[in-house]
Parts: C-alpha cells; sequence; structure tokens
C-alpha cells in the first residue's frame, strides 16, 4: 500500500450530518455501496474504497443491510463495518397469544420493514416463508426478533416460522404418552387454547389437563376464547349466550373436539404445556378474577365455583 494510498485509507471520511444510514440492498457490488454511501451524504470515492477492497481481498464480501455511520469514520473502517455485516437493527415482538392478524397490523406498521407482504393473501404468504399448508394462525413463534433495518417482513416471518416449526418439533418428539391427538397440528391447536385460557403460568399445565380429560371422554371442550375467535370481527367484547349457540366451526360449545386450526399464536410454555398436561382429575375451570383459576372434578363443584367467583356470592 503507498503512502498517499495509505494515508487516504486513515483520512476521516466527510459527513454532511453528525451520523449518516444508509443500505445496502442484497445482490449490491462495492462499486454500488459505493454510490449508495454517496447519496446518503458521505463524501467518499468509489475508486478508494475499491482500492482498498482489492489490496484486503474484501471487494467480493460486503454484506446487504442497513447501517449507520459517524463523523470520525475512515474509508478503512467503513469497509470493515460492510464486510463484517456491522447492521444497524431494528426489532419487532410477536406476543404470545396474538392472532394473525394482530401480527400483522404490526408488520404492516412498523417503519423499518419492508412490507412485501402487504395486501398479500395468506396462502401466499405461507407459500413464501416455506410452509406446506396455507394456514397461518399458530403458524409463527412469538418472540422478539431483531433484523435489519429495510429488512424484508417476509424474511421476518420466515424465521418466526421455522422457530415455531423447530420448537413444535421438538416438543412433539418429546411428548407424553397416550395424548388424544392426531399430529402435532392439532397439539399446536392445543396450545393456543391454553395460552388464550391461562393468566397465570402456573395454570397451563392443568389448563390442558382439563381439556384432555375432556378430549378422552367425549366431552365438548366449551372454550370460549375459541368461540371468539370464530365470531371474528362480530364480536363487541361481550360474550352473550347467543354466541356460545351461534355455530361456527369453532364454537366448541356445539362441536365436540379441537377447533380445525389455531386461535392464537402459543408461546413456548404453552406448548409444553400441550405436550405435558398435568395429571389431575378435574373436567371444569373458572377464573377468580385474580388471573388464576379454580379447578374442579364434578359439575356439582363447578357450579358453585361460578357462583361464588363470577357471580360473586358467598361459597
Amino acid at each position: 500500500m503507498t503512502v498517499l494510498v495509505a494515508a487516504l485509507a486513515l483520512t476521516p471520511l466527510d459527513l454532511q450530518r453528525e451520523s449518516v444510514d444508509f443500505t445496502v440492498v442484497p445482490g449490491s457490488s462495492l462499486r454500488g455501496a459505493a454510490r449508495e454511501i454517496s447519496a446518503a451524504g458521505v463524501e467518499l470515492d468509489p475508486w478508494i474504497l475499491l482500492l482498498l477492497a482489492r489490496l484486503m481481498r474484501a471487494d467480493a464480501s460486503i454484506k446487504a443491510g442497513s447501517y449507520e455511520i459517524s463523523r470520525g469514520i475512515t474509508p478503512v473502517d467503513l469497509l470493515k463495518k460492510l464486510t463484517r455485516g456491522d447492521f444497524t437493527q431494528a426489532e419487532l415482538v410477536f406476543i404470545e397469544g396474538w392472532t394473525f392478524s394482530q401480527l400483522r397490523r404490526q408488520l404492516d406498521a412498523h417503519p423499518e420493514l419492508r412490507h412485501d407482504t402487504l395486501g398479500m393473501p395468506e396462502a401466499e404468504i405461507m407459500r413464501r416463508v416455506g410452509a406446506s399448508q396455507g394456514v397461518a394462525e399458530g403458524a409463527f413463534f412469538p418472540d422478539t426478533y431483531l433484523f435489519a433495518k429495510r429488512s424484508s417482513d417476509v424474511d421476518l416471518l420466515a424465521r418466526a416460522y421455522r422457530a415455531m416449526q423447530r420448537h413444535l418439533l421438538d416438543e412433539w418428539q418429546g411428548r407424553a404418552a397416550m395424548l388424544p391427538y392426531r399430529d402435532a397440528y392439532q397439539a399446536l391447536i392445543m396450545a393456543s387454547i391454553v395460552e388464550k385460557e391461562t393468566g397465570r403460568s402456573e395454570d397451563r399445565s392443568l389448563v390442558a389437563g382439563v381439556f384432555v380429560n375432556r378430549l378422552r371422554r367425549g366431552m365438548l371442550l366449551q372454550t370460549d376464547p375459541s368461540v371468539i375467535y370464530g365470531l371474528g370481527e362480530t364480536f363487541d367484547g361481550n360474550l352473550r349466550k347467543r354466541d356460545l349457540l351461534a355455530d361456527t366451526p369453532y364454537n366448541t360449545y356445539t362441536r365436540p373436539g379441537l377447533p380445525p386450526t389455531p386461535i392464537a399464536m402459543p408461546g413456548l410454555a404453552s406448548l409444553q404445556a400441550a405436550m405435558h398436561p398435568a395429571p389431575t382429575e378435574a373436567l371444569y375451570f373458572v377464573a377468580r378474577g385474580d388471573g388464576s383459576s379454580h379447578f374442579s372434578s364434578t359439575l356439582a363443584e363447578h357450579n358453585q365455583a361460578v357462583t361464588r367467583y363470577q357471580r360473586g356470592a358467598k361459597p
């Protein structure tokens, strides 16, 4: 490296602002990246970056993503940042119990994502993420996801889909014996119900135990969250008797067995509860009003608990 090149390589770049953001799109050459950097407000002669890359044997190894640089950065530092993939990152949290509709609203509203799925049919989204079936509900794992700014929402969903498949397979392979599920997908459906029914983590396996007991006995599951899911946009926040009688594929008061799909995104704890339900004689439970549930093995006991906890009467 000549003295002139060395001096230029170590001379701080002139930035129009204190810090500058720019994006290197997938497939960009170093020359193309240099143009993007210049357009973002950095006085950079592309030939300096190209020459340094050749000298450092880094001309083909820059990584796509969003970057942020500050005053004082040199061409050498910039090239190292590009080859390391030292991105600026954003994040999005997928919350346990969200429906796919809620998830899509969050994706569409995120300012740092590229919204490739905007208006896309659900079945096409699932095809893009590599799924073999077209139902998106419950298919994505709730977690905090970091991503390079201007990443595609398809890529983010694909990561969440693969995470759910990995956790589901792991839990299914280690499941308890003699569970009343035909396959892992039915276990996922159960996990989604447990997720929506549970206010406290310590109740999850007991809630799963109640529903497993009811399935084994051929009893209706009678789970309100599934009914509410089936009502869709018509649900106004107040579940009425007529809603419990309105037959939909998700009305577990009128139809036996599990609903046809998950009703939300279950977290890992709910997956584990569905695969390892607590051994219990309970067939009923009712919310106490503090996030916990009271479990009963007989209808008479359950009715007393309903009177006590939901109607405000003395036991």
